[in-house]
């Protein structure tokens, strides 16, 4: 077998998505299911990225707009926004679910361990902790997030693990 066929097979899949025209991935394995914008029921004192809970199929689950928690102030609510259900590892919790509200969803990506960079050592400081890695594809770069540090122990201090 060629190194590129190795390569390919010790490569993984992420969800490629949209943040205010920015391109994001996610392990596709922790990605539960996609779903259309809808509203939740928001909670008194949560934090402006917290959009609130929704049920899912008898799971309450945590909404967490991304968008927000990456520091967009205004975002907007049309028809390609939606929420991608994640499986998540919280400390002293196991496994829970959260969902991440993005703009817009834009496939799947296929990467080698030799395609994923590490991010450059001047975005590695408190916001740096989310960065898995990067990937260039054509003209453009897809960042990799760690889902379990971008909705992690923070977020669930504040909500109390409201996952069923």
């Amino acid at each position: 077998m060629n190194q590129q066929a190795n390569s390919a097979e010790a490569g993984s899949q992420y969800l490629s998505f949209i943040l205010g025209g920015d391109a994001y991935g996610v392990d596709i394995l922790r990605v539960q299911e996609i779903r259309g914008w809808e509203p939740v029921r928001a909670l008194p004192d949560m934090p402006p990225c917290m959009k609130g809970v929704l049920d899912l199929r008898g799971t309450i689950v945590p909404i967490i707009d991304l968008r927000v928690r990456f520091g967009a102030t205004d975002p907007q609510y049309d028809p390609t926004t939606v929420i991608i259900i994640v499986s998540l590892e919280v400390p002293e919790q196991g496994r829970q679910l959260a969902g991440m509200v993005v703009d817009a969803v834009s496939g799947v990506i296929e990467a080698g361990e030799g395609d994923i960079k590490p991010p450059p050592g001047g975005v590695r400081g408190i916001d740096g902790r989310y960065l898995t890695g990067m990937v260039s594809s054509g003209e453009g770069m897809t960042v990799l997030i760690d889902v379990d540090q971008v909705l992690g122990a923070d977020q669930w201090q504040q909500v109390g693990g409201l996952t069923a």
